[in-house]
Parts: structure tokens; C-alpha cells; sequence
């Protein structure tokens, strides 16, 4: 009994470390959110799953210490519903970031990007003008456009050197027109027209060098936003599913613990059933 106890406790105790990767992974979506992606509801699945599991996996343990069987069965009965909805996010997020990537330009180290390429319901909410609204003013005032301002040895970035920038879908769907619209580059975030427009984009309108405006209101910044998000959920949809099979095992192997120790608590010894032939009686003359 007292070895079945201490392996539930450690189980749990795993348990509680696996909620840190999931709770870090909300935080890190949160300050995403809060400078760069511009996204703010995506992240509370993870956080309350993480602390969820946290709470779960202490009380498991305080099951376990003090021998409480109810706190053991609520244990298991939360964790698999915890496991279940970490499942339904991780579907979720694939699912809404399935679709949609940047296209290689010619010459250019960077990728231009076109919102005809996103589709479903992230695209939806993306692009409702109440919800851009607020996204276009969180990017400009995280400053992404701003800070892109780059200067080696004292000397203002040249046309070819921001040519083969890495830039990010943001920088490059926000802070700059896309190319096929001709523009000449002056600065990073000034860009004049050259002989006449090129392609029928409608963003090569929408394009303008007031600072406070430049291409927040294009397509390929809607685009940008949606190619971050869908970068930033990819990464922490890979912990997930690495968190996710652990905890599976985890759960697998508490409910076995736990399975044993009832059986020690009935005194019924391990593989055996409970089912006994019965003795015929002895016959007495």
C-alpha cells in the first residue's frame, strides 16, 4: 500500500510539472497577444487548462498522502477531462491555422502576403471591421513599423540590403506596400510611387507613408496578422502534443496505481478474481 500511495504521489507530482509547459505556453500566447499577434481570447484555453491541471494533480497528490479516495477518484475523473479538452484544442488550433502561407517574391528575402490564400473561421473574425479595427490599432501601437528602422555603421539601411531582410508576415504585410505594386523604396516605411502602378491590388491604394497609417488597413496586413498567428499556435501546438502523450501515460499509469490500490484496500490479492468455487460440504453420519 504505502509503495502504490508514494506512485500516485509521484504521478501527480509529474502531473503538476506537465501544467507548467501548458500555463507557459498560454503566457506566452498572452504576450503575443499584447504586442504582436493582437489576438486576446486565443490564449485563455491554455491558461485555464493549465491551471486546471495544476489544481487537479494537487489534489491527486493530497489523495494520495492522506489515503483520501475521493480526492483520488476526482483525480482521475478531471484528468480525463482535462486530457480530452487539450485534444480539442490542439484540433482546433490545426484546424483554423490549416490553411494559408507567404509567397516567395523575386529578389526579395522576405514573403509578400495575400489574404485570398487564409480561409475559415480565424480568416472570419480576422477581417470583421469592428474586430480589425482593434487588431490594426494594437499593431501600430506595438511599434513593429516603427522599430523596423535599421542602420549599419551610422549609414540608413540601402534598397538592397532591406531586399534581403527576413522580414516578419507583420513587418511585411503591415509596414510596407506589396511589391507587385511598384514602389520605389525610400526608407523602410516610405515608399514613393515609380513609373505608375503595377497589378490590380487593391492594397496598392490603401498604401500610404503617414506613420500612422502606411498599409494597417491592406489586405496583406490582415494577411501578416493571420500568418503570425498561425506560427505563434503551431509552435505551442507542438509542446501540446508532446505534453498531451505524456500525460495520457501519466493518467494511464495513475489509473493503474489507483486500481491496485483498491485491490490491496480488499484485500484481493493481484490477479486474482472474485469469484471462489464453492466447497461441498462434508457429509456426517
Amino acid at each position: 500500500m504505502r509503495f502504490s500511495n508514494s506512485l500516485i504521489g509521484l504521478i501527480n507530482f509529474l502531473t503538476f510539472l506537465l501544467s507548467i509547459p501548458i500555463l507557459g505556453g498560454g503566457i506566452w500566447l498572452s504576450s503575443k497577444a499584447n504586442t504582436t499577434d493582437c489576438m486576446r481570447f486565443l490564449q485563455w484555453p491554455l491558461i485555464i487548462i493549465g491551471i486546471s491541471l495544476m489544481v487537479v494533480s494537487l489534489a491527486g497528490f493530497a489523495g494520495a498522502c492522506y489515503r483520501n479516495t475521493f480526492l483520488l477518484r476526482f483525480y482521475l475523473f478531471s484528468m480525463f477531462f482535462i486530457i480530452a479538452a487539450l485534444i480539442g484544442f490542439i484540433i482546433f488550433a490545426y484546424g483554423v491555422t490549416d490553411k494559408g502561407s507567404g509567397r516567395s517574391v523575386v529578389n526579395r528575402a522576405y514573403l509578400d502576403y495575400y489574404l485570398s490564400d487564409y480561409s475559415g473561421w480565424l480568416k472570419d473574425r480576422v477581417v470583421q471591421d469592428s474586430y480589425w479595427y482593434k487588431i490594426s490599432s494594437c499593431v501600430r501601437d506595438s511599434h513593429v513599423c516603427a522599430n523596423m528602422g535599421l542602420e549599419i555603421n551610422g549609414v540608413p539601411e540601402t534598397a538592397n540590403m532591406f531586399y534581403y531582410r527576413k522580414l516578419s508576415p507583420i513587418q511585411s504585410g503591415c509596414c510596407k506596400p506589396p511589391t507587385e505594386c511598384g514602389y520605389v523604396y525610400v526608407n523602410e516605411t516610405e515608399w514613393n510611387q515609380g513609373g505608375g502602378l503595377v497589378g490590380s491590388n487593391p492594397d496598392c491604394t490603401r498604401w500610404s507613408n503617414d506613420q500612422t497609417q502606411l498599409c494597417y488597413y491592406c489586405d496583406s496586413c490582415k494577411a501578416g496578422v493571420l500568418a503570425s498567428l498561425k506560427k505563434s499556435w503551431r509552435k505551442v501546438s507542438v509542446i501540446n502534443i508532446v505534453v498531451l502523450i505524456l500525460l495520457v501515460i501519466v493518467y494511464v499509469l495513475g489509473y493503474a496505481a489507483f486500481r491496485n490500490n483498491k485491490r490491496m484496500d480488499n484485500d484481493e490479492p493481484y490477479g486474482s478474481t472474485r469469484m471462489t468455487k464453492a466447497q461441498p460440504s462434508m457429509l456426517h453420519f
